[in-house]
């Protein structure tokens, strides 16, 4: 059977609505129990971080922030970053970003690809030193002129784009039927955002909500701020 193919008259408009996908042989052995994956590498720029890209944009050219011909500066590990410059390329706008010098050497060539100016900065430095990447981000937004710093780990957008758009998916393509949310934690925007969607979703249904998951590596600062309260040091 061959599907119709989707069309879009943007790359911006080709994000979200990506596909859940059951696995299959992996979980052969358990009874009454499912697992799907929610497959956002089919995003455009290749992950979930698409989506927050845009909704930022959206949020600051709403709010005036962000003006015609203006500069997105944002320190980012990659993946915010190539949804960043994806829609910026798009809509007209120039792109820098400040990298720790540990990401890859792809993810760096290919922001340069889609326009942006990469500047790399010392992974092996605290956060609040001038060299980090955090702090070269800030300064150079002081600095550019019409510059626009979105800062994706305090921005709103980041988890009211999963809020509106990767929680809704979720709940539609499960039917509802959704008993536990796992996901990954960085700026934990995702997992945050899906978690109210997905709580709000099952009240207005009369459903109780699923069970949220965040997986993190060991030696986690979030993991520590969960048991104690207190945010730790990378």
């Amino acid at each position: 059977m061959v599907l119709p193919a989707r069309t879009y008259e943007d790359v911006v408009s080709a994000i979200g609505d990506t596909p859940l996908i059951k696995l299959n042989q992996i979980t052969s052995q358990l009874k009454n129990s499912e697992i799907w994956v929610k497959l956002e590498r089919c995003n455009p720029g290749g992950s979930i971080k698409d989506r927050i890209g845009l909704y930022m944009v959206l949020d600051a050219e709403k709010k005036g922030l962000l003006k015609p011909g203006g500069t997105i500066i944002e320190a980012t590990s990659g993946n915010t970053g190539i949804g960043l410059a994806m829609v910026a390329a798009q809509r007209g706008y120039k792109c820098i970003f400040t990298m720790p010098d540990k990401m890859s050497q792809e993810k760096v060539d290919l922001l340069r690809a889609l326009g942006a100016e990469v500047h790399i900065c010392p992974t092996a430095v605290e956060k609040e030193d001038p060299r980090s990447y955090y702090e070269v981000a800030a300064r150079l937004s002081r600095e550019v002129e019409n510059a626009w710093y979105p800062d994706q780990y305090s921005h709103a957008a980041n988890p009211l784009a999963h809020i509106m758009s990767t929680g809704p998916e979720i709940w539609t393509q499960t039917e509802g039927k959704i008993t536990h949310f796992i996901a990954t934690m960085g700026t934990g925007g995702t997992i945050t955002g899906c978690a109210q969607s997905l709580n709000d979703l099952s009240k207005e249904e009369g459903k109780p909500p699923p069970q949220v998951i965040g997986v993190d590596p060991v030696g986690s600062i979030l993991k520590e701020y969960f048991e104690t309260g207190n945010m730790g040091t990378p």
